[in-house]
């Protein structure tokens, strides 16, 4: 059973990305990672190959201020320092993957924050 978890979500990460291969037109995209400790966000230039900025719940700043990486607040934080992060990079528009994840929660948490923070998508 746990094998074929994986692959639906292989499959929903791949059908993800290739929609949004096809919307970015040049965008960098915004991808989020989350596990049951943690969540993750980078802004990839998938022209270059490269990260332009990255946050993390594990980010000195961020840990000392959190009660948890697991939680809303944490993806919100989360999601303001990326974007602080993205612009100070000199990028204002993205393309959101949210990978597997629905958009609910702690994924919809970080995208709002990201948002607010002055990233635009």
């Amino acid at each position: 059973m746990a094998e074929n978890n994986k692959d639906l979500q292989q499959r929903r990460k791949t059908r993800l990305r290739f929609q949004l291969r096809r919307k970015a037109v040049g965008r960098p995209r915004l991808s989020v990672f989350r596990s049951g400790k943690h969540i993750y966000a980078q802004v990839i230039d998938d022209t270059e190959g490269r990260t332009v900025a990255a946050a993390s719940s594990l980010d000195r700043a961020l840990r000392e201020t959190l009660k948890t990486g697991a939680d809303k607040d944490a993806a919100a934080a989360v999601g303001k320092l990326v974007a602080e992060r993205a612009l100070a990079a000199g990028v204002t528009n993205v393309v959101f993957d949210r990978g597997s994840y629905i958009y609910h929660g702690r994924v919809k948490a970080l995208a709002e924050a990201a948002r607010e923070g002055g990233l635009a998508f």
